[in-house]
């Protein structure tokens, strides 16, 4: 098939962490033989503005044209009026593409759906919109909800990341867990002195985004400085894959407090690289391991545990990478 891949989230030259899972799932429909090229669906921005949205970064300087891990990229600009959704939704649903391809698969809803269903119109194919959270965690719940509602309900096939966004007769296909051989191992054991050593707490997010609630990361790291360990906490921002999975390597536990995730997938590639995960009750994050409330004090008792006794935590099967190859080939056949 020739899959045209339209996505709000992509890496761009600036900024080549963002959107790793979409390039991630661009790899993996590739290698089931298909012909994949990506347009990537951006608002119009001045670089200012980039400072108020991190997820946005390096996004006002992206060019037309460009290439990222063999794939060809092509940006299409729209107009953004966060209070006037009508005027949104019509600047992105304005698009001449040349390539035609043989099925539009569509990464988050707002407002690119409006670009791949009008590019799936005009060729007379199906397409598939794929939720990651946000759509259906925050836009569902102001003045974009009737939009969004709509569009997942047009697409031919609705994907959701995790059981928790399950919506409209929705299927559920994970991201693949992508991490080198080269960095998976197996899960680490403490080798300091309790509370008498230094550790090295990894924030696996950047604490700029208020929903990865990065001050009680902070909390807990204080709670642990007064139990007698010497805490340092390292957050991630726009670091390549391979400085992300050096991170989880070498810290001693990675700690999740977000208050919002459809995953969240950077646990399953710490868990991968041997790095133990103490997180709260976010995405899919109960289904397969112990989780912890919101609490500084039972956050930081979670983390002395998992120093104390190596962590015994199994990945979930359905996060693997021939399974997800599988229900995505069974997908695509059934279109």
């Amino acid at each position: 098939m020739r899959i045209l891949l339209v996505t709000r989230l992509f890496p761009i030259p600036n900024n080549v962490a963002r959107g790793t899972f979409v390039s991630d799932h661009a790899e993996l429909l590739e290698s089931l033989g298909h012909e994949v090229k990506v347009l990537n669906v951006l608002p119009r921005m001045l670089r200012v503005n980039e400072a108020r949205r991190s997820t946005m970064e390096g996004v006002s300087k992206a060019p037309k044209k460009f290439e990222h891990g063999g794939f060809e990229v092509t940006v299409k600009r729209h107009w953004e009026f966060p209070e006037f959704t009508a005027i949104t939704a019509f600047s992105a649903g304005r698009i001449k593409f040349e390539w035609e391809p043989d099925v539009v698969i569509c990464h988050t809803i707002w407002p690119v759906a409006y670009t791949a269903k009008a590019i799936a119109k005009r060729y007379g194919i199906p397409w598939v919109a794929i939720v990651h959270g946000h759509d259906f965690d925050v836009a569902l719940n102001d003045h974009r909800s009737k939009r969004i509602e709509l569009l997942a309900k047009a697409a031919n096939r609705l994907v959701v990341v995790s059981n928790s966004l399950s919506r409209f007769n929705s299927v559920t296909i994970p991201c693949h867990v992508n991490v080198d051989l080269e960095w998976r191992k197996p899960m680490k054991e403490f080798k300091g002195l309790f509370r008498k050593s230094k550790i090295d707490i990894l924030f696996p997010a950047d604490p700029r985004r208020p929903e990865k609630n990065h001050l009680l990361a902070l909390r807990v790291g204080e709670e642990l400085e007064t139990r007698g360990w010497k805490v340092g906490v390292t957050s991630l921002r726009k670091q390549p894959r391979s400085m992300v999975w050096d991170r989880m390597l070498a810290a001693d536990v990675s700690l999740i407090t977000s208050t919002r995730e459809s995953g969240p997938l950077v646990a399953k590639e710490a868990i991968t690289c041997g790095c133990p995960v103490v997180a709260v009750d976010v995405g899919d994050m109960s289904e397969w391991m112990d989780v912890y409330p919101y609490d500084k004090d039972i956050l930081a008792d979670a983390i002395e545990k998992v120093l104390e006794k190596k962590q015994e935590v199994t990945l979930p099967q359905n996060c693997d990478v021939e399974r997800v190859k599988s229900q995505w080939n069974s997908l695509l056949e059934s279109l």
